[in-house]
């Protein structure tokens, strides 16, 4: 005999209403999360500000129809471009994920959680504009920083002790969730509208990691966050239009999240809520690496003033006889590569790939990804040269959640019996641990990244009202993205 499902609507799944009453009461007093959250806010808008110098990236932007323009639209930073909310956060959030240069989060799941930015931004500038065109006050720049930890505490919190990629599925499905949710709360949902809406997040289908690994990679892995958090605006739109969500979106025996998704178990949960991701986000400072490889740059980078001179050539190369990087296992599992590149989305996830760049240049910067780069016969002559090993030590203190490091060390052997020192970083620049040092480097990345796009006059305008926390909390959005009009 067939049993029958009760046609009974549940209650509301747990994870979907704990969300909900977060957004809705949670506040947010913790000053440290405001000031990282200000920091993050300069340092994504310069990672896309760097972006448009790639025509790769430029040419998904703007309006899908050539001339559109829309009224009281978001406006796209750096660009004269005006759009509807939902392909302004597509805009932005392609533009700062474009590079890989955004911050990180590194725990079960991996993700970039200033991807949100793109539908936070989008939104709350599209509110601005349309409120004050009607004499009335919209949104602050102190309502995105909120947003902006709101939107990194779910990502974040849920990342980690869930393991997505596990399962064959993308990050971004976490930026489409924290996205839902924090711009439902920015458009004025209730609590009941905040579950609809991150109901059908859940309920849509997801992006799979195919594009981010080997024989696969590409380009799609930089625009895969802005289509995340364009999604999300739309489903929020559509909830405040009195569309309906599902409340047993993930418990649902055999249709929910749980059992199509995540092979029928449930979402593990290390700690409630707060402003525990921002405080502790990992910022991308000196190189546009995937975050597992960071130390492992900055350990490169050390080796080339060190033995640089001894393996500048393929001649002195050849007399290398091995290197070994000591890394973690979620480096080996998504940047370890051996065999042919194919592009600069491929180079930019192999371990390989980008330390051998830092023991040749002492450097790397975004333009070392590219072909004409690559085509340097030393960097895949060193590239042979090295094999990762795991440090069951590194791999640990990766996943302590009072250490968080991404620890690496390398080291180079060479034929004669002779060997270099091994240079061992625990934690990169971006680190909480080492905030006091990176800040600094994070506002000089900053302007180096507003030099790109404007005027030295304008370059201060837009430092000033950031550098000043009480007037960027004070400034309406609107007025804060007419500053990074062209």
């Amino acid at each position: 005999m067939s049993s029958h499902i009760s046609n009974v609507r549940p209650a509301p799944d747990q994870v979907l209403v704990d969300i909900a009453n977060y957004i809705y009461d949670h506040l947010i007093t913790s000053n440290e999360a405001i000031e990282t959250a200000r920091y993050c806010l300069m340092d994504t808008l310069g990672c896309g500000l760097e972006a448009l110098s790639y025509p790769a990236c430029t040419k998904l932007l703007g309006p899908v129809v050539a001339g559109t323009v829309v009224p009281n639209g978001t406006k796209i930073p750096g660009t004269q471009f005006q759009l509807d909310p939902v392909l302004g956060a597509f805009n932005i959030g392609a533009m700062v994920r474009w590079l890989d240069f955004n911050d990180t989060w590194l725990a079960a799941e991996w993700g970039h959680p200033s991807d949100n930015l793109g539908g936070i931004l989008a939104t709350a500038d599209w509110l601005s504009r349309t409120k004050l065109a009607n004499g009335k006050p919209g949104p602050t720049m102190r309502d995105v920083l909120v947003a902006m930890v709101k939107a990194h505490e779910i990502q974040g919190v849920l990342a980690l002790e869930n393991s997505f990629n596990r399962v064959g599925l993308d990050h971004v499905i976490l930026v489409k969730v924290a996205s839902t949710a924090v711009v439902t709360g920015l458009l004025g949902g209730t609590k009941e509208d905040i579950i609809n809406a991150v109901s059908n997040a859940w309920v849509d289908g997801q992006s799979l990691r195919t594009y981010r690994h080997s024989p696969n990679t590409g380009s799609r892995k930089s625009w895969a966050a802005g289509d995340a958090t364009s999604r999300a605006v739309r489903l929020s739109l559509m909830t405040m239009k009195g569309e309906m969500g599902y409340p047993s979106a993930l418990t649902a025996k055999t249709w929910g999240f749980y059992d199509v998704s995540f092979k029928g178990q449930p979402f593990k949960f290390q700690r409630p809520y707060g402003s525990y991701v921002m405080e502790n986000v990992l910022f991308k400072i000196s190189f546009p690496a995937e975050f597992h490889a960071q130390t492992a740059v900055e350990c490169a980078i050390k080796l080339h003033q060190l033995v640089g001179d001894r393996i500048n050539s393929l001649d002195k190369i050849n007399v290398i006889d091995k290197i070994i990087i000591n890394t973690h296992e979620s480096a080996i599992r998504i940047i370890d590569k051996q065999g042919p590149l194919d592009n600069p989305a491929d180079r930019d996830h192999c371990i390989q790939y980008m330390s051998a760049i830092g023991l040749l240049k002492g450097s790397l910067t975004a333009a070392d990804y590219e072909d004409e780069v690559a085509a340097d016969p030393r960097i895949d002559a060193l590239r042979d040269k090295m094999h990762c090993v795991e440090n069951a030590t590194y791999s640990k203190d990766y996943l302590d959640p009072e250490k968080r490091s991404i620890a690496n060390d390398i080291q180079i052997f060479f034929k004669d019996g002779s060997k270099s020192e091994k240079i061992v970083v625990e934690y990169p620049i971006g680190h909480r641990r080492r905030r006091n040092e990176g800040i600094p480097e994070l506002i000089k990345k900053f302007r180096t990244n507003l030099a790109r796009r404007f005027p030295a006059r304008q370059q201060e305008k837009i430092l000033q009202v950031c550098m000043n926390e009480s007037c960027l909390s004070e400034m309406p959005v609107s007025e804060f993205m007419d500053l990074f009009t062209i």
